[in-house]
């Protein structure tokens, strides 16, 4: 996973950090503290801090506002503290920071993972070919399921969810939280949301879910052949694993998908290739895998893309109110109406 220089409006404080590290890892090497920065995500800002050859990721919430119950620190951390134990692509947590004084938030410290992350490009050495598309589709779903699997019961989690009445909430919460971000009118959004609420499927199965799992989220063995690291735990709950498939699912792009999605973030990603399975095999092979009735997965997607644009308007509100400076998010908002017209498909 490549790291870049740390953007400039995102600086932490060297001493206060190095002089900290030194008071919780006793094998810190004697020498300068290196920091950089993934530069991957949009949410929660994660940097690889290094002395020598010792290496830790530290997740600290973006600067400025944010929205209510967003960027918990602590959850997160709770939360790979939970699953690290059933499922080893977990990163190791090591410990959470509530003191804001050493970077300005509260922040935690977890493993280092060391492998392939994919996104818009394969890496330099690897031959693209169908059969590697096929290989790591199958990983995705697999990992999705052995997630799915984990005995939400026998951790942390069942203390911290309420998975009664999941989907509900969920659309009604996402529905209220685009309406304190709006921006602007989309003429899409008034039967999308009201059909959303019309047409809640009745599934009670609750699992722990990922909530934004997708390709650049997950860590690939040199070979392919396992995923080694999974990532950006934050939207991690226990609800139904079928708004998990779809939220996967909105992120997996189809060549023929629209180019505004395509190309929202830069080149698109490379499950557009020949070989990667579509959705329609992405979803087959889940509900084999995982003996689930997939019948409704339509409504899901739907949701996903709607939840999908709700985070987008979220981040263009911080844009447009000065909470946060980076460019990036400069043309949000035609990813939002992208998504809006996307999920509005199904009416």
């Amino acid at each position: 996973m490549d790291t870049i220089q740390v953007r400039a409006s995102e600086r932490i404080d060297e001493v206060k950090l190095h002089s900290f590290l030194k008071s919780q890892f006793p094998e810190l090497p004697e020498g300068k503290l290196e920091i950089s920065q993934f530069s991957a995500g949009h949410s929660n800002l994660t940097y690889c801090l290094k002395v020598g050859e010792f290496e830790v990721v530290l997740r600290r919430p973006p600067h400025g506002p944010v929205a209510k119950k967003a960027h918990d620190m602590k959850r997160e951390f709770t939360i790979i503290s939970a699953l690290h134990p059933f499922l080893a692509a977990i990163p190791k947590p090591y410990v959470y920071v509530e003191d804001r004084d050493i970077i300005g938030s509260d922040f935690f410290l977890m493993e280092r993972k060391k492998g392939i992350v994919l996104d818009t490009h394969f890496p330099p050495g690897t031959e693209n070919t169908e059969e590697l598309g096929r290989l790591i589709s199958e990983k995705m779903v697999d990992s999705l399921v052995a997630l799915h699997a984990i005995p939400y019961k026998e951790t942390q989690l069942k203390d911290m969810v309420k998975p009664e009445g999941f989907m509900e909430r969920q659309v009604q919460g996402w529905i209220e939280r685009y309406d304190k971000a709006k921006t602007a009118e989309h003429a899409e959004v008034a039967a999308l949301t009201t059909w959303l609420k019309d047409h809640i499927p009745s599934n009670h199965e609750a699992t722990i879910i990922h909530y934004d799992y997708k390709l650049n989220n997950a860590m690939f063995s040199s070979d392919y052949s396992e995923i080694i690291g999974l990532f950006d735990l934050e939207m991690t709950t226990v609800g139904d694993p079928l708004a998990d498939l779809g939220v996967a699912m909105s992120y997996w792009m189809h060549a023929d998908d629209p180019k505004m999605l395509l190309y929202a973030f830069g080149e698109p990603p490379i499950t557009t290739l020949p070989g990667f399975y579509t959705r329609q095999e992405f979803i087959h092979r889940y509900a084999e895998k995982s003996g689930r009735d997939v019948s409704a997965i339509d409504y899901y997607i739907t949701f996903a893309y709607f939840k999908l644009a709700v985070i987008c308007q979220q981040i263009y509100y911080r844009y447009v109110n000065g909470q946060t400076k980076d460019d990036r998010f400069a043309q949000m908002d035609k990813m939002v109406a992208a998504l809006i017209h996307q999920a509005s498909k199904v009416l």
